[in-house]
C-alpha cells in the first residue's frame, strides 16, 4: 500500500529528506527527477523510494526543517511525461506507481519508485552509459555510479573483483620474495600447522588468490602485486599507489606559504608499508609524558593509541580502492591526524562501525586477516571509537565521499572536557550544555565547522536527536547554520569565543583555536566576481598569464590541466575564481569533469578539507616535495 502525501510531508519536516524520500517542485520532468527515480531503482536493499512532487524546502525558513506546498498546475501532463520517460530514457523500462493528492487545497503527486530486481539491475540513464548513469541512493542524495558500484550492482551476475584481475604487463618475476617470507613468519608465528606452509610459492600465492594460470602460466593478481610485488613492479604497475604522509605546519592545509608541508613517500608490499607507515605516524605523534606511581623512569606514549593508528592504516590499504591511481595520504596537523584513502566506503555511512565487513578487495583482505593484521567482521571502526572514548578523547570521525571518491577519517588529539574546555565552555553562554552539546562546539573550535554526520560520529546518536541539538545551539547564537538540506552545517556564531583561557599548566598549541582571517568571502555578486577575476589576472606571474586560453577556444584536457595545477601551485583558487581567469566557463562543469578527478588522483588538495562544500573552498597543489621515498 502506497503511503500518503501528508504521511510523507511530516516524516520530510521531522527528519528533513532521507534515504527514500525526496520532495520537488517539479514543474517538469527533468534530469533531476530521471536521476531520483534511477536511484530509487537500483539501489540494493533500500525497497524503492517516494517522490513528492509539488513540495519543496521552503528557503525563506532558515531554522525549521519547513517545506512549502507549491502544487501542481498540470498533473495530468505531468504524469503522461513521467511515465514516457521511465519508459524510454532508461536501459530497461521503470514502472512507478502514481497518485494524485491534495495537500492544503493545492495538488501534488505522489510516485513510487520499487527496486528493481536483482537481474534487471544495474538501471542506468542510456545517454550517460555505465559506469556513471546508473545513480545510488546515498543518504538524501542521488550519485552517479562508479566502477566499484557495478560490482555490487551486478552481485547476481558472478562479477569478480578488482584485486582478482590479472594485469597484462605483470609476471611472476614481479614478485618478491622476501614478501613471502614475511607472509610465511606471521603465518607460522599464528597457526606453525598451516598447510599452505609447506607449498610452493606458486602454489601459496594461487591459493590466496594473488596469482591465475593464463595460457598455461602463472601471473600474478592485483592483489598479488599489492601484497608481494617488489618496489620495481609497484612503481611500475601502480605508480601512484603509495602512502604519503605529510607533516602540515599549524592547523589549516595552506597555513604558512613559504612552508606548506613536508612529506615521506612510502612504497613497499603491504605488509611492509603499514608497518613503516604506523612507525611513521607513532615516532612523529607529539608525545605525552607520564610517570606512573612506582616507575623509576617516564613512559611515552603516542598522543593516538597506537592500536588506533594501526587499525586506521589497515582500513586504508585493505578499503581503498585499486582502481584509482592515487595516494593514500596520512595527514598530520597540529590538532589531528586526517588519513584519506581513494575510494568511498562501501558501506552505508550510518552502518560503520556495526557488525559485519564489506570490501571492495576481498582477496586482500583474507591475506591481511590470516596474519592478524585485519579483521573481517566489520569491527574496527568500533574498536578505534571505544579505544579513543577509553583515552579521553574525541571519538574519530568518518566521511565517504563519491565526488571526489574518496574516505576520510579525523582522529583529533583533544583530550575532550579537561579543565581548560570547562572553563572555555562555561564562557560561552550561561544556559546548560549538555556532554553531548560540549563535544559538538570543542569540534568546531578545532575543526571549524560541524554537520549532522560528524555530530553523530562524535556522539554516536542518531539524525533526529543530533539535528534538535544542533539547531539549539545555533538558536544560542553559538553556532551558525550554513546550507541547506543535505548540505547543512555548522559554523561559528557570533556568541562562540574560539580562544580557550589558558590554564596555568596548559599548553596554549593545544588548548587554543585561532581562526585564520578570511581573506576569501565568497562572492555571491557576479560583477564582483568578475572583477576579482579581473584583478587575479592582473597579478600572475607572465608566464601563467601567458597560457591563459583565448576566448572561444577548447584547449586539451591534459594542457588544461597543466595550467590548473600551476595556477593552484601560485595561489590557491575557488572554482569560480578558476572558471573566469580560463574565460567564463561553467564552474560546476569545471569541478565534475577536471577539479574533483584532480583531487581524487592527489594533484589539487582542498584549503579546507574537514568541510568540502564550504563557501571559502579553494584548491591547492597538494605534495611536491618529499624528504625520501621510504623504499
Amino acid at each position: 500500500m502506497m503511503r500518503t502525501a501528508e504521511d510523507l510531508l511530516q516524516e520530510l519536516s521531522a527528519l528533513d529528506e532521507s534515504h527514500r524520500i525526496e520532495a520537488k517542485q517539479a514543474r517538469q520532468i527533468d534530469r533531476s527527477v530521471m536521476e531520483t527515480v534511477c536511484a530509487f531503482a537500483t539501489e540494493p536493499g533500500l525497497g524503492g523510494g517516494y517522490l513528492l512532487l509539488g513540495v519543496a524546502r521552503d528557503p525563506q525558513d532558515l531554522f525549521t526543517n519547513a517545506y512549502k506546498i507549491e502544487g501542481i498546475d498540470n498533473p495530468d501532463k505531468l504524469q503522461s511525461d513521467l511515465a514516457s520517460q521511465c519508459a524510454s530514457v532508461f536501459n530497461r523500462p521503470i514502472r512507478p506507481r502514481v497518485s494524485v493528492e491534495e495537500l492544503n487545497d493545492k495538488t501534488v503527486i505522489v510516485v513510487y519508485v520499487p527496486e528493481a530486481a536483482p537481474t534487471e539491475k544495474p538501471i542506468y540513464l542510456q545517454n550517460l552509459g555505465l559506469p556513471r548513469g546508473a545513480y545510488r541512493r546515498i543518504g538524501p542524495t542521488d550519485q552517479e555510479g562508479t566502477e566499484d558500484d557495478l560490482v555490487a550492482l551486478y552481485a547476481g551476475h558472478q562479477v569478480d573483483t578488482f584485486d582478482a584481475a590479472l594485469l597484462p604487463d605483470a609476471d611472476m618475476d614481479d614478485i618478491d620474495p622476501a614478501a613471502i617470507d614475511d607472509y610465511r613468519q606471521q603465518r607460522r608465528a599464528i597457526n606453525p600447522d598451516a598447510e599452505e606452509l609447506a607449498w610452493s610459492n606458486d602454489d601459496l600465492l594461487r591459493s590466496l588468490g594473488c596469482a591465475k594460470r593464463d595460457n598455461g602460466q602463472f601471473k600474478p593478481t592485483v592483489a598479488g602485486i599489492v601484497l608481494f610485488g617488489s618496489v620495481m613492479a609497484l612503481r611500475r604497475c601502480f605508480p601512484m599507489m603509495r602512502i604519503d604522509y605529510i607533516r602540515v605546519p599549524g592547523r589549516q592545509w595552506v597555513e604558512n606559504p613559504d612552508h606548506r608541508f613536508d612529506t615521506l613517500e612510502i612504497r613497499a608490499p603491504l605488509f611492509t608499508a603499514i608497518r613503516r607507515a604506523t612507525n611513521t605516524v607513532r615516532d612523529e605523534l607529539i608525545q605525552s609524558f607520564s610517570l606512573p606511581e612506582g616507575a623509576l623512569a617516564r613512559e611515552d606514549e603516542p598522543t593516538l593509541p597506537l592500536r588506533v593508528i594501526r587499525e586506521a592504516i589497515v582500513n586504508a590499504v585493505m578499503h581503498r580502492s585499486y582502481r584509482i591511481h592515487g595516494a593514500i595520504q596520512i595527514i598530520r596537523y597540529a590538532n589531528r591526524l586526517e588519513i584519506r584513502n581513494p575510494g568511498h566506503s562501501i558501506k552505508a555511512e550510518e552502518q560503520l562501525g556495526e557488525p559485519g565487513s564489506e570490501t571492495r578487495n576481498p582477496r586482500i583482505a583474507a591475506v591481511l586477516h590470516e596474519v592478524n593484521i585485519a579483521e573481517t567482521k566489520g569491527s574496527g571502526i568500533r574498536a578505534m571509537r571505544e579505544l579513543m572514548l577509553a583515552h579521553d578523547l574525541l571519538p574519530p570521525t568518518f566521511e565517504s565521499s563519491r565526488r571526489p571518491d574518496q574516505f576520510v577519517a579525523t582522529f583529533l588529539f583533544h583530550h575532550f572536557l579537561g579543565p581548560d574546555d570547562l572553563a572555555w565552555l562555561r564562557q560561552l553562554t550561561i544556559e546548560p550544555i549538555s556532554d553531548e552539546e560540549s563535544r559538538a562546539l570543542v569540534f568546531v573550535r578545532e575543526l571549524g565547522a560541524i554537520d549532522n554526520a560528524a555530530y553523530r560520529a562524535i556522539n554516536r546518536t542518531d539524525t533526529l536527536n543530533a539535528s534538535g541539538h544542533l539547531r539549539r545551539l545555533r538558536d544560542l547564537e553559538l553556532l551558525e547554520m550554513k546550507g541547506a538540506g543535505s548540505r547543512t552545517y555548522y559554523v561559528p556564531g557570533t556568541a562562540f569565543v574560539s580562544q580557550s583561557p589558558v590554564m596555568p599548566d596548559a599548553e596554549p598549541e593545544r588548548n587554543t583555536h585561532h581562526h585564520a582571517p578570511d581573506t576569501h568571502q565568497p562572492v555571491t555578486n557576479t560583477h564582483q566576481l568578475i572583477a576579482n577575476a579581473h584583478q587575479l589576472a592582473q597579478r600572475l606571474p607572465a608566464e601563467l598569464r601567458a597560457r591563459i586560453p583565448s576566448s572561444g577556444t577548447k584547449p586539451r584536457r591534459e594542457t588544461l590541466r597543466a595550467l590548473i595545477h600551476d595556477l593552484c601551485r601560485w595561489q590557491a583558487l575557488s572554482a569560480r575564481e578558476m572558471a573566469e581567469l580560463l574565460g567564463g566557463r561553467d564552474h560546476k562543469h569545471l569541478v565534475r569533469e577536471i577539479l574533483s578527478p584532480m583531487v581524487t588522483e592527489g594533484l589539487l588538495g582542498y584549503t579546507i578539507p574537514e568541510m568540502e562544500n564550504h563557501p571559502n573552498q579553494r584548491y591547492t597543489v597538494a605534495t611536491e616535495s618529499t624528504e625520501g621515498t621510504g623504499e
